[in-house]
């Protein structure tokens, strides 16, 4: 009797160059490379077809009947993600991230109860771009963060991103009991994210990072950590966390492919900055993407708990 031949790698779709579309977008060539090595055929998305809402045309170069995929390229809103998992899908094919995890690991209210005894407290209001909430709504929201007596900083998002390069303008606020200049900073974040606002407003309590040391950014698969780096954007500074108590939080999480940004407070203890999810988070400059395609190339293609 011979034993049955063992399953193929998932395949790795990629997002394709919007100036070729057969090819892999530069960004993502040496990903390519990297998932090759590691025994992965690899298929290109036309990404500017998905977000057209041509989702059919975007898969159009995935080989029918692939099996399991994981995705890595460019963000996608969740709607557009659950599109390409149907398109995917018509093609007999599954993408091991549903557009359940997706979702859950992409935006903040989805990763934060989860995560919430390792990760600043935060709280958060639906809103459509272009209006932000009303004054004395955000009064209540920066309210129910609580927080000691005296000035409570917060920090203004959405359920994705932040304009911390416009720090002072769209992103902090010094006190959140100066409910004027709460709603100043969020009616300038809403007004700067236009139509790329995602979910709403989330105010989070500012907590003292240490700057000088960095932020790192662990990638996990299967609740393994395969991949420690620096965040992408201070490639120069690579911490070292310890990653004990995350991982435990991502293994209960349930996520198969994730990320997760740790900053050093100043009273020594590692947070969770942010959570994101794996097929869609940026690769410092430079960094060597082989640890991180060997453990997608060699994951099991089992349903999760995210279905």
């Amino acid at each position: 009797m011979t034993a049955d031949p063992a399953p193929a790698p998932p395949l790795v779709l990629l997002s394709g160059d919007p100036l070729r579309p057969r090819r892999t977008d530069p960004q993502f060539v040496d990903e390519a490379a990297a998932a090759r090595a590691a025994g992965a055929a690899t298929a290109v998305l036309d990404h500017e077809a998905l977000l057209a809402g041509d989702a059919e045309r975007a898969v159009s170069r995935v080989p029918r009947a692939t099996g399991p995929i994981w995705y890595r390229g460019w963000m996608l809103p969740t709607d557009r993600y659950a599109e390409l998992a149907a398109a995917l899908a018509a093609r007999d094919c599954h993408l091991l991230t549903s557009p359940a995890a997706y979702r859950t690991a992409h935006e903040l209210p989805g990763w934060y109860g989860t995560f919430e005894p390792l990760t600043p407290a935060s709280a958060w209001l639906p809103c459509a771009p272009g209006r932000p909430p009303e004054p004395t709504a955000l009064a209540r929201l920066a309210a129910s963060l609580g927080g000691p007596d005296g000035p409570r900083p917060v920090v203004v998002k959405d359920w994705v991103k932040s304009r911390k390069h416009e720090w002072a303008e769209a992103a902090y606020v010094p006190d959140a009991a100066d409910t004027a200049r709460l709603a100043a900073v969020v009616g300038r974040f809403v007004a700067l994210q236009a139509e790329f606002l995602t979910g709403g407003v989330v105010l989070r309590t500012f907590e003292d990072f240490d700057r000088t040391v960095g932020e790192a950014r662990v990638w996990w698969v299967d609740g393994t950590p395969v991949l420690t780096g620096p965040h992408p954007d201070a490639p120069g500074l690579c911490p070292a966390p310890d990653l004990a108590p995350v991982a435990a939080t991502v293994r209960r999480s349930g996520l198969r492919f994730v990320t997760t940004d740790l900053a050093l407070r100043s009273d020594g203890a590692w947070r969770v900055v942010e959570v994101g999810d794996g097929q869609v988070s940026g690769l410092p400059a430079g960094a060597d993407p082989g640890p991180l395609y060997q453990a997608l190339a060699a994951a099991p293609p089992a349903p999760h708990r995210h279905s």
